[in-house]
């Protein structure tokens, strides 16, 4: 079976969105959890996705702020604990 060009350009806009949605997602539960893996995950989804020409490109963005403000969370928590690590409460 041989792909068309549409077919192609079908195939990647849903794999762009399929980027943009999981940056979106990801970023959005390293806020809570695992923020220096999921923060630079959510980013690098993101500029895929918007490079790719996704259809969703807000939530691409929406990925992107996330995964930067997962990355400032832990910076700022990090440097109130001078540690990489945090937990709720103590």
């Amino acid at each position: 079976m041989e792909f068309t060009a549409s077919a192609r350009a079908r195939t990647g806009t849903r794999d762009a969105d399929g980027m943009a949605v999981a940056s979106f997602v990801l970023g959005l539960v390293g806020l809570l959890v695992f923020n220096i893996f999921l923060g630079p995950i959510a980013v690098v989804l993101a500029s895929m996705a918007l490079w790719r020409g996704t259809a969703r490109r807000g939530r691409a963005m929406l990925g992107f702020g996330l995964g930067v403000a997962d990355l400032v969370v832990l910076a700022v928590l990090a440097s109130a604990d001078h540690t990489v690590s945090w937990t709720f409460g103590g």
